[in-house]
């Protein structure tokens, strides 16, 4: 299957369609009714409420139809409502709900397990476990990471997100909105260089990797470190795809030093980025990957999957959780794999970059605030810069964002600056709107301009 070119999908024709401005007056009630019962620290980036969703569009209440360029942030990769998630969901929830996979045991769990030792990358004996949400997943993955070693230093990188509880607020680089006024964070939680193509001028990704590994020697100790984690592809931090040499040099030296390598592909996995984890495109085998976001097709699932001798050394009951592997995320992340083998969403990902990058491109050559242009499969994205410097543009950046947002795209920002466009289109949006999406995104470079 090459990229959906259906007018109508899960009953949602698609196109974009504005009937009143945005937010309309049934969102405006809504937000009115969000302001008086939720948390002011609940941010939203969009204010219109959804009322159904597919292919690449979301209807809000009044009636608008908008291109859905963000998944809900990596989340619906095989598209909202999928009928392959839909209809497993359905079976599921009609069986039973909840049991406590802790309590009573049940397949759906297993083979989640089973599909995700057979998916990861390296052909060893693997284990896995389920939990609720990505910060979750990290948490453990340090938990496993520190039994097994016996060690306690933690090292994360420059621009590294990795969740919103203590432990991961502290791995967490960003300080605004994630850590801002939260502290104090966990201890022994490290930060090293990172790769940023963009920005490290002729340094290569392996010598960055040696500025990193050198830090670790002098100033963490190797002998000391029971975990380094990095995202492949770093996510909140603005898709920053480190330069090649970089990754492996630090699992390379991970692994001569009893470290254990943790990918952490909550943003990156399941067939987002061309394959089916973004560890693979520098032929590394992590020992530990952590997964959310795309696995379960908008249910909350996660997991940690790894070696089984290090999975195994964790004692009976320390790992698990009353929701962990709830039996319908599960039976929801069966039906999405299941449709992302039967439709190689890995090619359809390809496909969705061979769009955009020539239209980015061309995009770059009348509007030079995009500095760089980077990332892989259908998880691309823009760095903004003041023309003729490296400055940060991060008021360009909210003004285009407000205009795609006026004008019926839902766009991610992103980066340690503010000045980063993401983009993570479903896998099941059609061509039509991406090309247009994209034109929406280039008029907007003109209006602002």
């Amino acid at each position: 299957m090459t990229i959906a070119a259906e007018r109508m999908i899960n009953g949602v024709n698609q196109e974009r369609k504005l009937v009143t401005n945005l937010p309309g007056p049934h969102s405006l009630a809504l937000l009115a009714r969000k302001e008086n019962a939720v948390s002011s620290g609940v941010g939203i980036g969009l204010p219109v409420f959804i009322t159904k969703a597919g292919g690449g569009i979301l209807v809000d209440a009044d009636g608008n139809s908008l291109i859905d360029m963000g998944s809900g942030i990596a989340v619906t990769t095989v598209g909202n409502a999928n009928p392959e998630v839909a209809s497993r969901v359905v079976e599921q929830v009609a069986n039973f709900t909840h049991t406590c996979f802790m309590v009573t045991p049940y397949a759906g769990y297993v083979e989640v397990c089973e599909a995700l030792n057979e998916l990861t990358p390296g052909d060893h004996d693997k284990r896995s476990a389920l939990f609720n949400s990505g910060a979750e997943a990290v948490e453990n993955a340090v938990k496993i990471a520190r039994a097994f070693t016996g060690r306690q230093a933690v090292v994360v990188v420059e621009h590294g997100y990795h969740g919103r509880t203590n432990l991961t607020m502290g791995m967490t680089a960003k300080n605004m909105p994630y850590k801002h006024s939260f502290g104090p964070f966990a201890p022994e939680i490290y930060r090293v260089p990172v790769s940023y193509p963009f920005h490290d001028g002729p340094h290569t990704g392996t010598e960055v990797a040696d500025w990193a590994i050198s830090r670790m020697e002098k100033e963490v100790g190797a002998e000391n470190i029971a975990a380094i984690v990095v995202e492949p592809i770093l996510g909140e931090g603005g898709f920053i795809v480190p330069a090649p040499g970089y990754f492996k040099a630090v699992a390379d030296f991970a692994q001569a030093n009893g470290i254990v390598f943790v990918a952490d592909e909550i943003q990156s996995g399941f067939a987002r980025t061309g394959d089916w984890f973004a560890s693979e495109f520098e032929g590394v085998v992590p020992d530990l990957i952590t997964t959310a976001k795309g696995i379960a097709g908008g249910m909350p699932l996660a997991a940690v999957t790894g070696r089984a001798e290090i999975m195994d050394s964790v004692h009976a009951g320390g790992l698990g959780g009353t929701y962990g592997g709830n039996p319908v995320a599960c039976a929801a992340a069966l039906g999405s794999i299941a449709w992302m083998k039967e439709n190689n969403a890995r090619q359809i990902a390809k496909d969705i970059e061979a769009i955009m990058l020539p239209r980015l491109a061309d995009m770059q050559i009348n509007h030079p605030t995009i500095g760089d242009i980077r990332g892989r499969g259908a998880m691309i994205a823009i760095e903004l810069v003041k023309p003729g410097t490296m400055e940060p543009d991060a008021a360009r950046t909210a003004a285009l964002n407000k205009y795609c947002h006026q004008h019926g795209v839902v766009t991610l920002t992103a980066g340690t600056y503010g000045n980063v466009f993401r983009f993570l289109p479903p896998l099941t949006m059609p061509v039509a709107l991406l090309e247009e999406a994209l034109g929406i995104l280039e008029a907007a470079f003109e209006a602002t301009a």
